[in-house]
């Protein structure tokens, strides 16, 4: 077995905050033009596809069950996972997203952990993962404010969201998926299952789209949620277990609102900056005592 390397944990979590962040903000500003949710879906494994195919073989998880394969593939960062985010930031407020998809995944994850393993987290671990909810919900004070007719659609998706990653979270570290064998699992199945459904069935706004946009959202989408991100989640799964990678992920919404203020010119409110302070100190008493 593999000897667990704490550091490395922390910092691909730490890594997965700022790519996960820029997942919402860009995704977000992706769905306001021309193309749609299923194009950004398309363009994200038509280029992490292409990097992890030529490599399928060697990286292929043969230790695994083919029933958890499907499960992985299924509820792993793949195209579910993707359209229900995209459609969601279609209906909602990115600050939603923050929230209701990366605030309830350590919630999630904690329900399975206990469930599955037994895994009763400590009360140090437990105050940890509060305070860093409590703080993203501070983060998305305002936008929870912006009720619209569309708003329980986006939140019903970004919750659903949450709950198949926090499954496939928990399957990485209980099934001992490496980095490139998560890339295998999810990137070449998605790509070779639903580009041809895209291709020929779905709704495209491609043809009337920027050149700017299918660019930066095929490159942003497929290296960085689509390839790095896998890797950095699995490491941290490894190194650090499902609850505290899941805990990490609540810290998005601080992200989020940081990486938005160059973005897309949205300076935080006083409570939001409390909430990335508050977010900022769950953290803290989360990797100083693992408990």
């Amino acid at each position: 077995m593999e000897e667990k390397n704490f550091a490395l944990g922390v910092f691909s979590a730490v890594a997965v905050i700022f790519i996960w962040s820029g997942f919402i903000v860009f995704s977000r500003m992706g769905v306001a033009t021309a193309l749609t949710p299923f194009d950004i879906s398309a363009l994200r494994f038509i280029v992490a596809g292409a990097i992890t195919a030529p490599f399928l073989l060697r990286w292929w998880p043969r230790h695994l069950s083919p029933w958890v394969i499907a499960l992985l593939v299924a509820c792993g960062p793949g195209s579910i996972y993707a359209l229900m985010m995209y459609f969601g930031l279609q209906a909602a407020p990115a600050a939603y997203a923050g929230v209701f998809a990366n605030g309830a995944l350590p919630i999630f994850t904690m329900l399975i952990a206990a469930w599955a393993a037994r895994e009763v987290p400590g009360p140090r671990r437990a105050i940890a993962v509060a305070i860093i909810v409590a703080g993203g919900v501070m983060v998305a004070w305002r936008g929870l404010g912006a009720i619209g007719p569309e708003v329980a659609e986006g939140m019903a998706l970004f919750v659903a969201a949450s709950a198949i990653l926090s499954i496939y979270i928990y399957g990485l570290s209980h099934w001992k998926v490496t980095p490139y064998q998560a890339l295998a699992i999810v990137n070449v199945p998605n790509m070779a299952l639903f580009l041809p459904l895209w291709w020929f069935f779905l709704p495209s706004g491609l043809a009337e789209a920027e050149t700017f946009d299918i660019v930066f959202q095929a490159l942003f989408q497929g290296l960085g949620p689509g390839f790095l991100a896998l890797i950095l989640f699995t490491l941290s799964a490894m190194h650090l277990g499902a609850t505290p990678t899941a805990a990490f992920s609540a810290a998005v919404p601080a992200g989020a609102a940081l990486l938005a203020i160059p973005v897309l010119d949205e300076v935080p409110t006083t409570l939001e900056w409390a909430g990335i302070g508050c977010v900022t100190l769950g953290l803290i008493v989360l990797v100083l005592r693992r408990t």
